[in-house]
């Protein structure tokens, strides 16, 4: 390994993945989303890139572990019970395997995410 591997995002060219959730989970709005993932492991269970997100909301159920940190925009994140937290600009946490709730973009939101799913 040397220097040249090395992910920096501010210099990624990785190409966009958009999408939106499947038409059963989306639950408000029209919320088109945007992918850089601009680093997989080797072994194939962690990627690390930027995610972008149009207002709406839609159910999530989580199976890896995701690091997020906003860095624009507003979103919402509820669990099952309808416990809410508001995520904003310079907000870092971690969602762990097993969360299921919603996930609602007030603003469009931008992310940095590292995601780590253990293999079975």
């Amino acid at each position: 390994m040397s220097i040249q591997d090395i992910v920096d995002f501010s210099q990624a060219n990785t190409a966009p993945d958009r999408y939106r959730p499947a038409a059963e989970k989306i639950l408000k709005g029209d919320p088109e989303q945007t992918v850089y993932n601009h680093y997989n492991s080797p072994c194939g269970q962690m990627n690390a890139g930027v995610w972008e997100g149009e207002v709406g909301q839609w159910a999530v159920n989580y199976t890896e572990h995701e690091y997020c940190e906003i860095v624009q925009g507003v979103s919402v994140l509820r669990d099952g019970e309808g416990n809410a937290k508001t995520l904003r600009a310079g907000d870092r946490f971690v969602i762990p395997a097993g969360f299921s709730g919603t996930w609602e973009v007030l603003e469009p939101c931008r992310k940095i995410y590292v995601v780590f799913e253990q293999k079975a």
